[in-house]
């Protein structure tokens, strides 16, 4: 998924932690310019396998069309398979992303899944970090759904993330007394990106969090796995997300089209009155309007974007095109008001403001190393290296 681009899921094409670009430039002389309050992409994700031998069967589970919710609205998804599946479904899981289902059962040799989606993003909420409340204020669960405290589910140990003692002693160097919960949430954030190396061969999709908080590497999936494995073990709820980041070339070179990549980062629950916080630990702040939230869940295997078996097809290749590019800016006044920042609604949100689809399909991560050699094997892709 790295070919073409060389700063794996980090910001402005430089080194790790890089400031995220400007949405405006100011002109030299000129009165400075609106600030942009919202942003419009268009996202084209398109993954093709092609297998040695004959597909007897294929079934797939897919989430990549993002939902409308908090900050993020979808005007439009489009969900392309070739072959053409023999059967599909719509869900949406227990965290509200939106899932899609298909199999098929006739003999291929090739599977092509192209996922083209519309997104506005409006700037979260800005808030000043000696501004937020006492960490300790947020530890109590509030909210139910289902009669299961609606924080409790983010704030214990998940199959990929296990809270314990070395997370707990990593975050409360952070953690002082009484400090403000967005100011220490974001201290973490920031020794994580300065303590861990960005290196793509130290760890791949079965390193567990523990393996890579002691080797203080790893890609974007780890930096947040280990954050949340610290919140989580002072008893702060945090929880994984899965999407893109909106990144930039060097200056004097062009952008290139379909070498963008997926993105992890994570939210903390920081109190009833801000809401869930997104940090980005691989980039040393905030999330701002250069991400783009698809899903979400307690880590990432909630949140595979695709997984699947397929009876047959021997060895195969996987070619993945990732391309995000601005459509639009919407500028507006330094003091809008926009909406807190929060992701996709945990629940289906009303027809018009989301997908259009066509096929379910396949896309980008889940765990997969070259696939055993049995008859019937497991298909995903690389999880997210940025």
């Amino acid at each position: 998924m790295n070919e073409g681009h060389a700063n794996g899921g980090q910001a402005n094409g430089g080194p790790k932690g890089d400031p995220l670009p400007e949405n405006t430039a100011a002109t030299p002389g000129a009165a400075p310019a609106a600030l942009p309050t919202a942003v419009r992409y268009r996202i084209r994700h398109s993954t093709s396998y092609q297998y040695s031998q004959n597909v007897a069967v294929c079934q797939n589970q897919l989430r990549m069309q993002p939902i409308s919710g908090g900050n993020v609205i979808c005007h439009r998804s489009t969900l392309t398979v070739v072959p053409e599946p023999s059967s599909r479904d719509e869900h949406f899981d227990y965290f509200g992303n939106r899932v899609q289902a298909f199999s098929i059962e006739s003999k291929h040799r090739s599977l092509s899944v192209v996922v083209e989606s519309q997104v506005t993003i409006r700037q979260p909420r800005v808030v000043a970090e000696s501004a937020s409340p006492p960490w300790e204020t947020c530890l109590k669960p509030v909210g139910q759904r289902g009669g299961l405290p609606l924080r409790d589910e983010h704030r214990y140990a998940s199959p990929r993330v296990a809270p314990g003692r070395p997370f707990a002693d990593y975050a409360r160097e952070s953690f002082g007394d009484g400090r403000g919960i967005v100011e220490a949430a974001l201290d973490l954030t920031r020794r994580i990106h300065h303590d861990f190396a960005y290196d793509t061969t130290a760890t791949d999709v079965n390193t567990t969090t523990e393996r890579a908080f002691e080797l203080r590497a790893g890609v974007c999936q780890d930096f947040a796995h280990v954050q949340i494995a610290c919140l989580r073990s002072i008893g702060l709820a945090a929880r994984y997300v899965s999407g893109y980041l909106r990144t930039v070339p060097p200056p004097g070179k062009p952008r290139l089209v379909g070498a963008d990549e997926s993105h992890a980062w994570l939210e903390v629950f920081a109190g009833e009155d801000l809401g869930w916080l997104g940090l980005d630990p691989t980039n040393a702040c905030l999330v701002g309007m250069d991400h783009i939230p698809v899903s979400l869940g307690r880590d990432y295997g909630d949140v595979s974007p695709m997984r699947g078996v397929v009876l047959g097809g021997g060895t195969h290749t996987l070619k993945v095109s990732v391309d995000v590019a601005p459509a639009q800016e919407v500028a507006g006044s330094k003091d809008a008001s926009p909406p807190p920042n929060s992701p996709p609604a945990s629940q289906p949100q009303p027809a018009g403001e989301s997908s259009e689809s066509g096929n379910p399909a396949t896309a980008n991560p889940a765990p997969s190393p070259d696939p055993p050699t049995s008859q019937s094997q497991s298909q995903s892709q690389p999880p997210p290296s940025g």
